[in-house]
């Protein structure tokens, strides 16, 4: 059980990752951020989707059908926990190392796309964000 969870789980990150770094990217050069939402769900779908096949490919080949819900319950939260402790750890990395003004760069962004009867609400929810980040809201 464990294998299978390993083998989907780090797929799953390295799919987190790729669709992270390219999304940061995007933002950096400037790109809107409009037309993201399909990706983003569409990522997602494949996302959930391996969670399944994993559970599935073990039923099928190591459990040989006999499986209950509460240990395919169990493989498939383990199988997401790797996906994003890999995607959380290389993100720490990631923003730490190569785009530490992110949030700046991101709330510049957003503000830019924001029609102008939204820009103040914008502007207040993104300062409001700001401040979590460097100070942790709890």
């Amino acid at each position: 059980m464990k294998r299978i969870a390993w083998i989907f789980g780090l797929i799953i990150g390295a799919i987190l990752v790729v669709n992270m770094i390219a999304m940061v990217q995007m933002i950096y050069k400037g790109n809107t951020l409009k037309g993201n939402d399909i990706s983003g769900y569409t990522i997602l779908v494949v996302i959930f989707s391996l969670i399944f096949f994993g559970v599935r490919n073990y039923r099928n080949r190591q459990a040989e059908g006999d499986f209950t819900f509460g240990k395919a319950f169990k493989l498939g939260a383990l199988i997401a926990f790797i996906g994003a402790t890999v995607y959380v750890a290389v993100w720490l990395f990631y923003y730490y190392l190569f785009v530490p003004d992110f949030m700046e760069v991101y709330t510049s962004c957003v503000l830019r796309q924001s029609p102008a009867s939204e820009l103040q609400e914008q502007t207040r929810q993104m300062a409001s964000l700001n401040r979590c980040i460097k100070i942790p809201c709890l």
